[in-house]
Parts: C-alpha cells; sequence; structure tokens
C-alpha cells in the first residue's frame, strides 16, 4: 500500500448569515469525513492509496460552497512527513502514521 494525504486549502467568506453557514458546513463536512485541522483553513487526511484519494476529491468537489476558494493536493506520506514546522508544532491530530495506525486503516 502507498499511503498518501489528502489536503484541502480554503478561503471562504464568512461576512454575512448565509456565508458563515456554508463556512461551518463545509468545515464539518470535511471532519465526518475524516478530515483533521493542521492549521486554520488547512485540512488533511491519510489515505490508503490513490484510488482512495480520488474518492475523496469527488466528495469535496461536492460539498465546495458557492464562494470563496478551495484547492486539493494529494501527496504521499513520506513528502507529507517531510513538512518543515517553522513555528508551533505538529498538532496531535494529524500525527504521522504508524504501525497500528497502518493495521486500522
Amino acid at each position: 500500500m502507498r499511503f498518501m494525504r489528502v489536503m484541502v486549502f480554503f478561503d471562504l467568506p464568512v461576512k454575512s448569515k448565509k456565508d458563515r453557514k456554508a463556512y461551518t458546513d463545509f468545515r464539518r463536512e470535511l471532519m465526518k469525513a475524516g478530515f483533521v485541522m493542521v492549521q486554520y483553513s488547512v485540512y488533511s487526511r491519510t489515505v490508503k492509496n490513490n484510488d482512495d484519494a480520488e474518492k475523496y476529491e469527488r466528495l469535496i468537489e461536492k460539498i465546495v460552497p458557492d464562494n470563496g476558494a478551495v484547492r486539493m493536493m494529494t501527496v504521499t506520506e513520506k513528502q507529507y512527513a517531510s513538512i518543515r514546522i517553522l513555528a508551533g508544532e505538529r498538532l496531535k491530530s494529524e500525527n504521522l502514521l504508524d504501525t497500528k495506525d497502518i493495521l486500522e486503516l
């Protein structure tokens, strides 16, 4: 298996009540799909392979709000592990895979 990370980056307006609802609904759906916050407006999810990544890409395409900007990127777990953190620290929720995680996926 080739584990990967699907990354979702978004900048959504929150000026009106309708915009805030769309923002909240989008975030809620991301989390329901197993994405975890890396930092504000950046979420990631570990997937087993490219087919799995494509499945989540299709899901995200369906829930994207009408306004704002949403981007996605898929990287290998090895590439994700090479992220250099310049300030702050890695969140517990975004820890890299370990052996027990691999068995659960």
